[in-house]
């Protein structure tokens, strides 16, 4: 469902990957991203257990189709549509910003398959890294600087919060609450309705369905608040459909997600 990255071997947002090394990138700087050209045409980005409660208020969040789903932030209901992201490449005041999208240009990888070790990597294309007169270095000789040491840090606590999603995830899978989702809008004056499929949903007549131990358990481990932000979150995705409408971006009706 998440919109394809360019090269389809990397995450989204990123076009290409190199491991940070204080030989080969001794003299680079880190100045601020004002633009985010690489979501404009972006409509769902992976969200984190984490960021649950905060972005349920900007935009819908749902999973991904198939039987490893992640959660996702809609930034639009079609592939290419962000409505999100304004024309300078920059996200509307007062939105959440998933932090999938704020450690870019940067993320841990794992770089040989034989290792689970992960090695900070960056976008060498992002306009945000190079060899600038201005900025801040990346490393004082041979050692990483603090900038590159908060940086890290940053992505290792999205690592961890992954792990998290992950177990959330297998939780709501191991209780069947995830259903395969449909949302179907007819709009005033439509001949036919506009049906969005391709995702996945928590069934909110299984968890009000719920033995009481197993909703206990739900609500003592924190995920009950997590699934109801969730639940409380797909009001927004008639509010995406008629900013579209507005705009021009709806196309056929039997589009999906």
């Amino acid at each position: 469902m998440a919109s394809a990255a360019p090269n389809p071997g990397l995450p989204i947002m990123y076009r290409d990957l190199q491991p940070l090394s204080s030989v080969q990138h001794g003299d680079l700087k880190l100045r601020p991203l004002d633009r985010t050209d690489v979501l404009n045409n972006v409509h769902a980005l992976p969200l984190t257990v984490d960021e649950f409660i905060l972005a349920q208020r900007s935009f819908p969040i749902v999973f991904s189709a198939g039987d490893e789903a992640v959660p996702l932030a809609l930034f639009g209901l079609n592939e290419g549509v962000n409505l999100f992201v304004n024309e300078d490449g920059q996200f509307n005041p007062g939105a959440y910003v998933p932090a999938y999208a704020r450690r870019y240009p940067f993320m841990l990888a794992q770089l040989r398959p034989e290792s689970q070790e992960l090695s900070l990597c960056f976008d060498p294309t992002s306009e945000s890294v190079g060899s600038f007169a201005e900025g801040d270095a990346l490393f004082d000789g041979d050692q990483p600087t603090e900038t590159t040491r908060n940086i890290l840090s940053f992505c290792e606590q999205f690592e961890m919060a992954v792990q998290r999603t992950a177990a959330f995830v297998k939780e709501l899978s191991e209780t069947k609450l995830l259903i395969d989702g449909e949302l179907t809008i007819q709009p005033d004056g439509a001949d036919q309705p506009f049906i969005y499929r391709g995702f996945r949903m928590i069934s909110e007549e299984a968890v009000n369905d719920l033995r009481g131990d197993v909703a206990r358990k739900l609500v003592k481990s924190g995920a009950m608040a997590l699934i109801y932000a969730h639940l409380f979150s797909l009001g927004l995705t008639r509010d995406l459909f008629g900013r579209q409408m507005e705009l021009g971006l709806v196309p056929e009706p039997q589009s999906a997600i």
